[in-house]
């Protein structure tokens, strides 16, 4: 248990796939506009790897890359949905879709764009979101 955080439970369309993650009941959500972001509409909050569990659905979930392939963007074989990455901002965590989250634990989302476009510049301005993923 974590203090001063809930957890929210959640998957993907179809159920193979199930998670529990640890995160505050505000959830701080990017918004990018990169080119996979934009396609799939990607967003998304970032917790560290240790408040993250995957519940079911391994033998279910592939991934996709491209360009550095350290973005590591897996998804339901089954129904195609994205519950939750690795994203390439932060490797040592997991960038989660707030609206795959199961109903009742999220209290408020805030919404922040972020212009992954020029994600270096973007990524190097920005004052937090590599410590996100930290414990």
């Amino acid at each position: 248990e974590y203090r001063g955080l809930v957890k929210h439970t959640g998957g993907c369309h179809c159920g193979a796939v199930r998670f529990e993650v640890w995160a505050s009941a505000d959830l701080h959500v990017f918004n990018c506009n990169c080119s996979i972001c934009t396609k799939k509409q990607n967003r998304h909050f970032i917790v560290p790897a240790s408040r993250f569990k995957l519940l079911k659905g391994a033998d279910n979930l592939t991934t996709y890359t491209f360009n550095t392939h350290r973005a590591q963007h897996t998804f339901c074989k089954t129904c195609g949905v994205q519950s939750f990455y690795t994203p390439r901002s932060n490797p040592d965590g997991y960038g989660i879709a707030p609206h795959c989250l199961d109903d009742g634990t999220v209290q408020t989302i805030v919404t922040e764009d972020i212009n992954g476009k020029e994600w270096e510049k973007a990524v190097k301005e920005h004052k937090t979101i590599r410590d996100m993923s930290k414990p």
